[in-house]
This record gives C-alpha cells, sequence and structure tokens, in this order.
C-alpha cells in the first residue's frame, strides 16, 4: 500500500494483512512488548477539517507508542480564517515534508485529492459520506477477537445508511471476506445505491435482525441531514432503536457494536450499549491503537 483512502482500494490479502499486523500490536500492546521505535523522528501530520474524539486521539496515540512525532493542524487557527485556499494550504503544508498524513474532510474524496500533490503516504480519516477504512478494519478486527470468523458472519448494520462512511467501509470491507451484511434503516436513511454487490435491504429492525452474528448501530448524522426527515426522537427509537427486546431478534450470542459517538436513547439503549456479555463498544475504542499502528506501521515502517 502507498495510501489507505478506502477500503474499496484494497484486495482481501491487503485487509487480511492489516488484521494480521493488528492483532501483533494488539498482543504487543497487552504484554507491554513492541518496538517503541519503529517510526523513529518520523512525522504524522493530523489534518482534521471535522470534529474528532476517537480517530484523531487513536492515531496520535499510535503514532506516539511508535517513535513518530505528531503535529495537529487546527483549521480554526490556521490561514483558512485568512482565505487561504484548500489548495495552497495542501501545498504549504506538503513543502514542509511530513512522512505521512492522516486527514478528515467534509468533502467526497478530499483524501485523493491531497494524495495526488503529496509526496507521503496519506490515510483518509473519514471523508464526507464516502469512506472511512480505518474504522472498518478496527470493527473487523473487534469481531475476529471477539471470536467471529468474518466468512460467514451475518452482519446487521442499522440506522443512518445514507449519510454514514462508516456504514460504507463496513460493507465493503465484510464482504469483501466474505461476511452477509444486512442494512437496516427508514427509506429516508437508505441509500439508492449500496457501495458493495450483494448487501441486503431492510426498513424494519426485526426482520433484519433475524439471525444476525453482530448488529452494528450507527447514530443519526444531524450535521449531514435535514432534521425535517425525522419526526422525532422518540418515534425514531421506538421503530429503530437497539432494546434487550429488539436485540433478541437476532442469535442468542449476538454482539453489538457502534463506532461513537453514541446518541443513547436514539439509536441504542443505555443497558444495550452497557451490557457486559454483548457489547463491543468500549473494546472498539480500545482496538483504534493496535489497528492504527499497524496501518502507519504498513505506510510508513521499514520493510
Amino acid at each position: 500500500m502507498k495510501h489507505l483512502l478506502g477500503i474499496d482500494d484494497l484486495d482481501t490479502p491487503e485487509i487480511a494483512a492489516l488484521l494480521d499486523k493488528s492483532a501483533h500490536y494488539a498482543q504487543g500492546l497487552e504484554e507491554n512488548r513492541w518496538d517503541r521505535n519503529r517510526l523513529k523522528d518520523k512525522i504524522v501530520l493530523l489534518l482534521f477539517y471535522e470534529n474528532s474524539t476517537r480517530t484523531l486521539t487513536s492515531f496520535d496515540i499510535a503514532a506516539r507508542r511508535l517513535g513518530a512525532h505528531v503535529v495537529t493542524w487546527h483549521p480554526e487557527i490556521s490561514s483558512v480564517h485568512k482565505d487561504e485556499s484548500f489548495l495552497d494550504t495542501i501545498d504549504t503544508l506538503a513543502a514542509m515534508r511530513p512522512d505521512a498524513i492522516v486527514v478528515r474532510h467534509s468533502e467526497y474524496g478530499a483524501p485523493g485529492f491531497i494524495a495526488g500533490r503529496v509526496k507521503c503516504p496519506v490515510i483518509n480519516g473519514g471523508d464526507s459520506w464516502r469512506e472511512h477504512p480505518s474504522q472498518a478494519v478496527l470493527d473487523a478486527f473487534t469481531m475476529i477477537q471477539a471470536g467471529k470468523k468474518l466468512a460467514g458472519l451475518r452482519v446487521a448494520i442499522c440506522g443512518d445508511i445514507a449519510h454514514s462512511r462508516v456504514a460504507s467501509s463496513n460493507a465493503i470491507l465484510l464482504t469483501k471476506m466474505g461476511a452477509q451484511v444486512h442494512m437496516i434503516a427508514p427509506e429516508f436513511l437508505m441509500p439508492q445505491k449500496f457501495p458493495v454487490e450483494g448487501v441486503e435491504r431492510f426498513t424494519s429492525m426485526d426482520e433484519g435482525l433475524k439471525g444476525c452474528d453482530v448488529i452494528m448501530m450507527l447514530r443519526l448524522q444531524k450535521e449531514r441531514m435535514e432534521m425535517s426527515l425525522i419526526p422525532d426522537t422518540a418515534t425514531y427509537f421506538r421503530e429503530y432503536g437497539l432494546t434487550q427486546a429488539r436485540l433478541k431478534r437476532a442469535k442468542p450470542d449476538a454482539l453489538v457494536m457502534h463506532p461513537g459517538p453514541m446518541n443513547r436513547g436514539v439509536e441504542i439503549a443505555d443497558d444495550v450499549a452497557d451490557d457486559p456479555a454483548r457489547s463491543l463498544i468500549l473494546k472498539q475504542v480500545a482496538n483504534g491503537i493496535p489497528v492504527r499502528m499497524a496501518i502507519l506501521d504498513m505506510l510508513m515502517g521499514a520493510p
């Protein structure tokens, strides 16, 4: 890999290699044993035009765990507020010669545009509703770590599918690795076209959850939609929220995931989100570190 712009660009051996490398770092972190100088003296630039807690922080920690220096670019105190163009901003930062750039941007395809203008690896930390590749890798890794095999797995992705880059990347990765994906959403939150063939569409939670091994809930992307689409959150929760009663529609050992941030009482009930036997949500957060260490290593580390 030269960049990580989207799961759609990866073949199954590359995905498998990322998952294997993630397992290597997860074990190393557990045992407090890994190469702390793997990226010594390298500079990772975090270029986040949109707000982030999990992705930005975990890339920062992952880079530092490997010995890299981290520079975080803040748009609110940059020359963007002096009317500098996006193109000039990227060219200016590229001239400073970082060793890798992690970017999040609201514009569709922005990371690919940046990759065409810089001479270092570019990692997509989320662009518009298109893709969020590192999240899909950590989600798949979390499923494997919980004892699931991706081939033959039935995964329900539920909620605001239309505006979710997480849903897109997960659907692509899971399908490539042999899983079956159910997309569950009301019609107004269902995309007209899915990013990959073979996905099953459901507008009923009760129908879509039947026989599922993993249930991944998504928040309403209020910043990307007309709020008039949502009559009220209580009605949405009643029809599409994941409760303990609704969880029974899935397999008895079905696991619950959420990429965050969660809107409790809107797409997921408290007792489901915090269920010690079923919820993998905090495990997903923790796995952001080894997975992003693996990505940085594969793109920046010595052969």
